[in-house]
């Protein structure tokens, strides 16, 4: 999958996308991610991409000729998905997630300061998505967040895909707790049904465990998976 992300800040997501499972899934060719400046597009000699708002106001909005002009500068391939990080967008979820790892390119419009103006949204029309009912500097944190999400999902990132099929919500529940070596630490020891190799009661016990986090942690998540029996 091919990232393009618009950011004023493109060294946020490089350096990130430096490091680990991001890294490994770069080098193999999994995923590919462009960092684009609207400050190399603007008309203004100052490298402006913002102004005061219309109407007044605290704050400053972002323009819409240098995010459009960096917009339509990108190569759009087939099967292409644009997100607007927003706190206006829908929450982000697990079902959102594999929607987006179906796409072959995601462009990521990373706001700051009080937003878009608003004609960014009229003529780009993106899919707007918001990481919960908060508000950070600028858009850059979910991008990243979004983009390790959906590269998570996609086949090779993790060395086996059986691993993101196991994670929290991939089947409505939170997780299973997990163990490993030594087998006891300051008097915790790990589950014998862990050790004595039946896969089926090691499933059982984990699905059991699973429910029992989700009903106490989570329980709308827990509530909705009884309904759906």
């Amino acid at each position: 999958m091919i990232f393009d992300v618009l950011t004023l800040f493109p060294e946020m997501i490089e350096s990130y996308c430096g490091f680990s499972i991001m890294k490994r899934a770069i080098d193999a060719g999994i995923v590919t991610i462009n960092a684009i400046n609207p400050r190399d597009f603007t008309l203004n000699k100052h490298k402006k991409v913002d102004d005061t708002p219309y109407g007044g106001g605290a704050g400053m909005v972002l323009m819409p000729q240098p995010y459009v002009d960096a917009y339509e500068s990108i190569k759009q391939y087939d099967n292409t998905v644009t997100v607007m990080l927003s706190p206006q967008g829908e929450p982000l979820n697990d079902h959102i997630v594999n929607d987006l790892a179906k796409y072959n390119q995601m462009i990521l419009l990373c706001g700051h300061y009080e937003g878009f103006d608003e004609r960014i949204r009229e003529i780009i029309k993106p899919r707007e998505i918001s990481l919960g009912d908060f508000v950070l500097t600028g858009g850059e944190l979910p991008a990243l967040c979004l983009i390790d999400a959906v590269s998570r999902k996609l086949e090779g990132t993790l060395g086996k895909i059986e691993s993101a099929d196991e994670d929290s919500f991939s089947n409505g529940l939170l997780e299973y707790p997990h163990y490993t070596k030594p087998r006891e630490y300051r008097g915790l020891k790990v589950p014998e049904v862990l050790l004595n190799g039946n896969h089926k009661d090691i499933n059982a016990f984990r699905l059991e465990k699973s429910l029992e986090r989700t009903k106490a942690k989570r329980p709308d998540l827990y509530n909705k998976w009884l309904e759906n029996r």
